[in-house]
């Protein structure tokens, strides 16, 4: 007689070389793969750095904070080479103790410290591949492209992409090309999972107008102003001395608007360059706003915007404007194409002068905003979904787990 096999529930040892949860780009793929990972009854611990916000439901596991450095903020660093041994070390412990089916080890780090534990535990490393290790530390000014230790970083992230997992996942059809023409990887390795959108709590439908009115009036937004919203890290690469440049090109020309510009770190260094430019009365900076307080701060929008200059990176953010229905102003690029397809209005990359057109252009036109808008919304409903992309990794979980 054939004996009918049981499935069990999957141990997934997540190594996150960051300091989970904050409120920014790939911390919310962590978070909403996790979550759904474990709605579908699989066991998921996270291996992190010693800071960041415990989320409730979530098996979080941090590192001894290092003596000399409790502080510290996010992006390339010196001192991130420190942090990094701390994970491996406290990776290893939790590796014994959790006994992992698969390791998902997140950016390069956390695979290449998933990588060792999968060969001494003898179970599969899948890799999250978020973006080119190289290509943001140069991004980040941290390392001289023309310099000889970015060579050696090069030769250590296609050691790290080539030689340690057994499938990588892709935030992007961009990155898996990049991998693919770049780092010579294998198609049958490469699994494109985009970032993917809560849209029932980044819904248009779910905030009161008054509530909406309260928050504008708290944050001393006039009301009649249309509001261009933007939501995610505080840095050049990711183009606000760009969104600055353009609020400074409408003000002067007499556009009646608002910059509501969300997130940190350095908000004092942006703050100073919008007064540098005479337009502070024009543009509010929150500071970091909490992840469970982002959609109904997004939801005063009008306009999203994403002047994003790296081309390698994923562009998450743009999901949650597309969830509140609204029209996205984006710089050219493949990652920001791939989301937006068709719906989104473009500038060339780097052109402040042309996305203050694209911005002028939607404002002048309230029905192809509003028309752009709700396409946006039901596109992230039908193709960017966490349940499916959730039952996608469980699937290559499983299949991982029975060729090892």
């Amino acid at each position: 007689m054939a004996v009918e096999r049981v499935e069990r529930p999957l141990r997934i040892l997540m190594i996150a070389p960051t300091s989970f949860f904050s409120d920014y780009g790939g911390h919310i793929r962590i978070l909403e793969e996790t979550r759904h990972i474990q709605a579908a009854g699989h066991q998921v611990a996270i291996v992190t750095y010693y800071k960041g916000s415990d989320m409730p439901g979530l098996d979080i596991r941090r590192t001894w904070p290092l003596p000399w450095r409790a502080n510290y903020e996010v992006g390339s660093s010196r001192h991130k080479l420190a942090f990094d041994v701390y994970l491996a070390a406290k990776s290893l412990l939790e590796a014994f103790r959790f006994r992992p089916d698969v390791i998902h080890g997140h950016m390069h780090e956390g695979a290449l410290i998933g990588g060792v534990l999968s060969r001494i535990l003898r179970v599969p490393l899948v890799f999250d591949f978020q973006g080119s290790l190289t290509a943001e530390m140069v991004d980040h000014h941290f390392l001289n492209r023309n310099g000889r230790v970015y060579r050696w970083a090069y030769r250590l992230e296609t050691f790290i992409s080539k030689r340690l997992p057994q499938a990588i996942l892709t935030s992007s059809i961009r990155a898996r090309q990049l991998l693919q023409n770049e780092f010579h990887i294998p198609a049958d390795r490469i699994f494109p999972l985009p970032d993917c959108a809560d849209t029932d709590r980044f819904n248009p439908a779910a905030f009161i107008p008054e509530q909406k009115l309260l928050l504008r009036h708290q944050l001393g937004i006039p009301d009649d102003r249309p509001i261009v919203a933007y939501l995610g890290l505080l840095t050049d690469y990711q183009g606000i001395p760009h969104l600055l440049q353009a609020a400074h090109q409408l003000i002067l020309a007499g556009k009646n608007i608002h910059f509501l510009i969300m997130g940190y770190p350095d908000v004092h260094v942006y703050q100073a360059q919008a007064a540098g430019l005479g337009i502070s009365e024009w543009v509010t900076f929150t500071g970091k706003v909490e992840y469970r307080d982002a959609p109904f701060y997004l939801s005063l929008g009008d306009i999203g915007v994403a002047p994003k200059i790296s081309s390698t990176e994923g562009s998450g953010k743009l999901l949650n404007y597309m969830a509140l229905a609204q029209p996205v102003v984006a710089y050219d690029t493949a990652v920001h194409r791939e989301y937006l397809a068709d719906l989104g209005v473009y500038a060339p990359v780097g052109d402040v002068s042309a996305f203050v057109q694209a911005i002028d252009n939607l404002l002048q036109n309230r029905e192809w905003m509003a028309e752009l808008g709700q396409k946006l919304r039901r596109r992230a409903q039908e193709v960017y979904s966490w349940q499916a992309a959730a039952a996608n990794i469980i699937d290559l979980y499983k299949t991982l787990t029975i060729k090892n």
